[in-house]
C-alpha cells in the first residue's frame, strides 16, 4: 500500500523549468512502478511519463521527449518529474501514480495522489 502527495508547481513563463516531486508513505514503495499523467479541465487525463521500480526503464509521451525526464529515489521514497522547456499546452494538474509490476502508460495505475497545478504562461 501507498499514499501518494504531488508538490512543486506553480506559474512559469514559457521556456522555464520547473520539478515535480510526488513523495511517497509506505514501507513497500520500491516495489511500486510510478506514473505521472495530466489532466486539462475537461479533457481526459494523459500519460506523460512512467518509470520502473529500480529506475531501470523509463517511458514517455511523445509531446514530452527530450523535455521532461522522470527519476527515483528509492530512499527517500520521492519520484520526481523535471519539466524543461514548458511550453503553455503543458498547462495542467499533474499527478502521479503508482502500481504494482511493470510500468503503464494507460490509465490503470490503483493508487493516486491529489494532483499539482502547474500553468505556463505565454
Amino acid at each position: 500500500q501507498v499514499q501518494l502527495v504531488e508538490s512543486g508547481g506553480g506559474l512559469v513563463q514559457a521556456g522555464a523549468s520547473l520539478r515535480l516531486s510526488c513523495a511517497a508513505s509506505g514501507r513497500t514503495f520500491s516495489s511500486y512502478a510510478m506514473g505521472w499523467f495530466r489532466q486539462i479541465p475537461g479533457k481526459e487525463r494523459e500519460f506523460v511519463a512512467a518509470i520502473s521500480w529500480s529506475g531501470g526503464s523509463t517511458y514517455y509521451a511523445d509531446s514530452v521527449k527530450g523535455r521532461f525526464t522522470i527519476s527515483r529515489d528509492n530512499a527517500k521514497n520521492t519520484v520526481y518529474l523535471q519539466m524543461n522547456s514548458l511550453k503553455p499546452e503543458d498547462t495542467a494538474v499533474y499527478y502521479c501514480a503508482a502500481r504494482w509490476g511493470v510500468p503503464a502508460t494507460a490509465d490503470s495505475y490503483p493508487f493516486w495522489g491529489q494532483g499539482t497545478q502547474v500553468t505556463v504562461s505565454s
